[in-house]
């Protein structure tokens, strides 16, 4: 079992406008996944600092940042960062170009769990439907024609609120679309904008939301999760 979440945690900011990292940092344990995604974790301008200080996470936590940053400041990279726990090896990742007329980019890592090795990719999309459409395409083009094969999880905030959505079918052809539930905005959450994306060697368990107390002020979205189960070697039959 595979536990496996994705978080927009709006610079740290809350619901009450406090930049509080202690409050995300307090969501992050409670969540308690093997694999997180986050996004929004450094701020956008100037030298992109990340608003949770690294070393707080490696002391105060069970996880390490896969080193997506460009610079010591950053946690990740377009505020797309993924942690992982201490158990869990790191065997790649890299940066993934994003075409927008904004600042945006996906990351990708592969993992050794358990012995299997798997891919999980993290994005924030577009406000725009025309460009999370060919923000997609590039993204699934980039990991299928550019990479070797490996069971694939795809994680983040969509930006997209219809599970009918022309986007959406995009991921349909190779993956399962997950939607746990509604995220956002977090005090009373009317929309699903986070999704988890597995391919077919996945099982999603069951999948949710937190909705803890302090999850309803730490930012605007609600964290989602996934228990996921692999078929062990499964992609090798395809």
């Amino acid at each position: 079992m595979l536990k496996i979440g994705s978080y927009n945690i709006q610079k740290a900011i809350g619901v009450d406008a406090r930049r509080r990292p202690d409050r995300t940092l307090k969501v992050i344990r409670e969540l308690d996944c093997d694999i997180l995604a986050l996004q929004e974790a450094d701020k956008r301008f100037g030298p992109r600092e990340s608003t949770l200080d690294r070393d707080i996470i490696l002391e105060q936590t069970d996880y390490r940042p896969v080193p997506f940053a460009t610079s010591d400041r950053s946690l990740g990279w377009h505020g797309n960062a993924i942690l992982v726990r201490n158990t869990i090896g790191i065997l790649d990742h890299r940066r993934i170009e994003l075409p927008t007329l904004e600042p945006r980019g996906a990351v990708a890592v592969d993992v050794n769990v358990g012995g299997e090795k798997i891919r999980v990719a993290a994005m924030h999309l577009s406000l725009v439907s025309h460009f999370r459409k060919k923000q997609i395409t590039s993204l699934m083009h980039q990991l299928h024609e550019h990479l070797d094969y490996l069971p694939t999880v795809l994680i983040g905030d969509l930006n997209e609120w219809r599970d009918t959505a022309g986007s959406i079918k995009l991921f349909e052809e190779r993956y399962e679309v997950t939607t746990p539930g509604r995220s956002f905005p977090s005090p009373l959450p009317v929309g699903s904008l986070d999704r988890i994306i597995t391919s077919p060697e996945f099982t999603v368990q069951q999948a949710g939301v937190h909705k803890s107390k302090t999850a309803r002020v730490a930012s605007d979205h609600l964290p989602v999760w996934a228990d996921l189960t692999l078929e062990p070697a499964g992609h090798l039959a395809g």
